[in-house]
C-alpha cells in the first residue's frame, strides 16, 4: 500500500484518481480548497473500505502549502504526489482578464511548484518517491482561444522535464501526463467545448493513467 497525495481531489479528474488509486488499496491524502468536497470523496472511498484523509489547502499560498506538508510529513509517509489541481479560462486573449491570467499561473504553475518543493526534501532524504504532474495536451501544442492556459501548461511541462534531469541521479521518479479534454465540471462555466459528449469521462482518463502510471510520459488524446 502506498500513501498518495492528490491535489484538486474534490472534483473531476482528481476525484476519479483518488477513487481509482484507493480501489487498488492505497491510502489517499485528499488536498483541495473545499473541505465539503473533500469529505464527499473521503466518504465514497470509505464506503468501499478504502482509506483516505482530507487536507484542505490553497496550493496558491506558499506558506500554507509549506505548513500543511510539514504537518502531513509528521503524520504520514507520503510515497507519491499527484499534482492535479488546475484552472482554465478560454477565449480570445484580449478577453481574458489579468485576474484570470494570474489565477491560472498561480494554480497551474506556482501551485504545482509549491507542492513539489514542499515534499521534495522528504523524498530526497529517503531517496524514494514519485511525482506525477497532470499537465494536458495544452502543454504540448498551442490551441486557439487557449493562449494563457497553454502558457501555464507549457510552463509545467518545462518544470517537469527540468525536474527529471535534476533528479536523474536519485531514485525519485517524475512523470508528466498530457491528456486531451475530459467531460468534467471544468467546462461548466464556459462554452469552450460545444459538444462534451465526444470527450472521455474523468473516470476513463483516471483508469488509463493508473494503468500507465509507470510510464514517464503519458499522452491521452480525446
Amino acid at each position: 500500500m502506498k500513501t498518495i497525495l492528490i491535489t484538486g481531489a474534490g472534483t473531476g479528474l482528481g476525484k476519479e484518481l483518488a477513487l481509482a488509486y484507493a480501489q487498488k488499496g492505497n491510502h489517499i491524502i485528499l488536498v483541495g480548497r473545499k473541505q465539503s468536497k473533500l469529505n464527499e470523496v473521503r466518504r465514497m472511498i470509505e464506503k468501499t473500505n478504502g482509506s483516505a484523509v482530507t487536507a484542505p489547502c490553497d496550493i496558491t499560498d506558499a506558506n500554507m502549502v509549506k505548513q500543511r506538508l510539514s504537518h502531513l510529513n509528521e503524520t504520514e509517509k507520503i510515497d507519491q504526489v499527484i499534482n492535479n489541481a488546475g484552472v482554465g479560462y478560454f477565449g480570445p486573449l484580449q478577453e481574458i482578464s489579468a485576474e484570470q491570467v494570474s489565477r491560472m499561473i498561480d494554480t497551474n504553475v506556482k501551485g504545482t511548484i509549491y507542492v513539489t518543493k514542499a515534499i521534495l526534501p522528504v523524498f530526497l532524504e529517503r531517496n524514494s518517491g514519485k511525482i506525477m504532474n497532470i499537465i494536458s495536451t495544452a502543454g504540448l501544442r498551442g490551441k486557439v482561444h487557449e493562449t494563457a492556459y497553454c502558457a501555464s501548461k507549457f510552463a509545467i511541462r518545462g518544470f517537469t522535464e527540468a525536474l527529471v534531469k535534476e533528479l536523474e541521479n536519485t531514485s525519485i521518479t517524475v512523470s508528466g501526463v498530457y491528456m486531451g479534454g475530459m467531460d468534467t465540471p471544468f467546462w461548466d462555466k464556459n462554452n469552450h467545448v460545444a459538444d462534451r459528449s465526444r470527450l472521455k469521462s474523468a473516470k476513463e482518463v483516471a483508469l488509463e493513467i493508473l494503468a500507465r502510471e509507470n510510464e514517464l510520459e503519458v499522452i491521452i488524446e480525446r
